[in-house]
């Protein structure tokens, strides 16, 4: 029987496997049936803890509920900074991931701030299908067209609206996910401003479909409602499951993401009784 923890940030939750001290035979397969709400534990994303490389204190695989690999998990990496730091004693850790290192500090109250990277504002870095301005990526369906686009790590589109309650995120969120300009698919999100330094966020997220936060989401939807002049460089992002503070910080492009971490529960569960 193996352990594992039950985490999520804002209700962004993760079923978290630690394969540090020995590798474990996790196959997209077997973690899209973990991931699963009805028939496994159920998760928005299912994290793996790995021995740390060279310059970070550990490696954090991400999966989607789809079994798919991503590049970046705002929220996971505050609660894998949180966990690592606690074992180390420590207020500082560096997560590293399949899209670079991610320095992470605890903060006073429970908040734990991570450096998300530079955004990358290039069509291929996001990347899009073909060339184009990435604050105006030609792109619409129904009531909204028109979003800007960035990497955070993974490709992000955000649109922005004037009543995110009348949009039905349900519907258009898969759609555009999988529209042809994004070749390698898309978080999607919309979102509405509701203020310089405020701004209400929904997210339909690659893999996973609609979940209560998405870290990398809302640092790419301060980067394009900076861009497009909607909000200043720091703002509060609201989303269904709480607040995030973001910040893009000017100096280097880098994006700054404060908020919470919690642990759910602890179990075991048992590989084999999963698809290999």
């Amino acid at each position: 029987m193996l352990p594992f923890r039950k985490m999520h940030g804002l209700g962004n939750d993760f079923v978290v496997l630690d394969a540090r001290a020995h590798p474990l035979p996790i196959t997209p397969a077997r973690a899209a049936a973990i991931a699963d709400r009805h028939f496994g534990i159920g998760c928005d994303q299912f994290i793996v803890l790995e021995p740390p490389p060279a310059g970070a204190d550990v490696f954090m695989r991400i999966r989607n509920p789809d079994g798919s690999e991503a590049g970046a998990c705002g929220n996971a990496t505050r609660c894998i900074a949180s966990l690592v730091a606690d074992e180390r004693g420590a207020d500082r850790v560096v997560v590293r991931t399949i899209a670079g290192d991610l320095p992470v500090e605890r903060l006073p109250g429970g908040l734990w701030r991570a450096d998300m990277g530079p955004a990358r504002l290039r069509w291929d870095d996001v990347p899009l299908a073909h060339k184009a301005d990435t604050l105006h990526v030609p792109l619409a369906l129904g009531p909204v067209s028109d979003p800007a686009a960035c990497s955070m790590g993974n490709p992000h589109a955000t649109f922005f609206v004037p009543d995110l309650d009348a949009i039905d995120v349900a519907t258009l969120g898969p759609a555009l996910e999988h529209d042809p300009i994004f070749p390698d698919r898309a978080n999607i999100g919309f979102a509405q401003v509701l203020s310089p330094d405020h701004i209400r966020l929904v997210m339909w997220e690659r893999g996973a479909g609609m979940t209560l936060a998405c870290g990398s989401g809302a640092c790419a939807t301060i980067v394009n409602a900076a861009r497009r002049g909607l909000t200043g460089r720091r703002a509060t992002i609201t989303m269904p499951g709480g607040d995030l503070l973001l910040e893009w910080r000017e100096a280097d492009g880098h994006v700054l993401m404060t908020g919470p971490v919690a642990t759910a529960f602890t179990g075991t569960l048992d590989l084999d009784a999963y698809a290999p």
